[in-house]
């Protein structure tokens, strides 16, 4: 159990190191450590949603085979495991937030974290419904999940702000309309910023959301019988 919160510390400290002293990408932040932890541990949730969701049918087919049950159970299961698991790991961030200078301690722009982990967890079973579905069709697709993920980690600002590399307003434009990246962002604005996320960030992340879950569940149950038969 020590590896669920172990492995995202040593994640953030090892691209603090590469990326915040030897690349020295952080001096545009004013906590470039505090950017890091946000981003890595409340990234790891919709990444595990997303290579969790691509083996998802296959990783159950005995159980799918031998009881009648919804399956879209499954990827609830799944998000809501690795929510659990993941408390633990976000106490640390809180008191890494804390701890590590120059100290970002509680303000009450923090009582937005419940609401936007609320929303993020939704999102994620959105994901794992659409990657769940995915999956049955294209039983390789695991194998490009580790590219996949490392794409959506670069492309959502996870560790290093992506305005210093992108100039094009329209492409700037694309990447911050990107879901995980709109996430990543609202929880820095209250953990770190000590400030709301603006209304227009809501609007686009209950849009997100909403469509996710209802996409994801659409196609999921639409192939619910063939599961049990491949």
């Amino acid at each position: 159990m020590g590896w669920f919160i172990l492995r995202p510390v040593l994640d953030a400290a090892f691209y603090w190191v590469i990326f915040g002293l030897l690349l020295r990408l952080g001096e545009t932040s004013s906590n470039y450590v505090a950017f890091i932890l946000v981003g890595v541990f409340m990234f790891q949730l919709t990444s595990h949603a997303i290579t969790g969701g691509a083996t998802l049918i296959r990783s159950s087919k005995p159980m799918i085979r031998a009881f009648a049950f919804p399956r879209a159970a499954l990827a609830a299961s799944l998000v809501l495991r690795e929510l659990f698991v993941a408390f633990p790991a976000m106490g640390v961030m809180f008191i890494a937030l804390m701890a590590i200078p120059p100290h970002e301690l509680p303000t009450a722009s923090w009582s937005f974290f419940p609401v936007l982990l609320a929303l993020h967890t939704a999102m994620n079973l959105g994901f794992a419904l659409l990657f769940g579905w995915l999956g049955s069709l294209l039983p390789d697709l695991a194998q490009a999940m580790s590219f996949a993920t490392r794409f959506l980690m670069y492309g959502s600002a996870v560790i290093f702000p992506i305005e210093r590399f992108i100039e094009h307003p329209t492409a700037l434009a694309i990447i911050e309309a990107n879901p995980i990246y709109l996430v990543l962002d609202m929880y820095r604005t209250a953990l770190i910023d000590g400030g709301a996320p603006p209304a227009s960030q809501w609007l686009s992340l209950l849009l997100w959301t909403a469509g996710l879950l209802t996409v994801g569940f659409a196609l999921f149950w639409r192939d619910e019988e063939r599961y049990g038969r491949e």
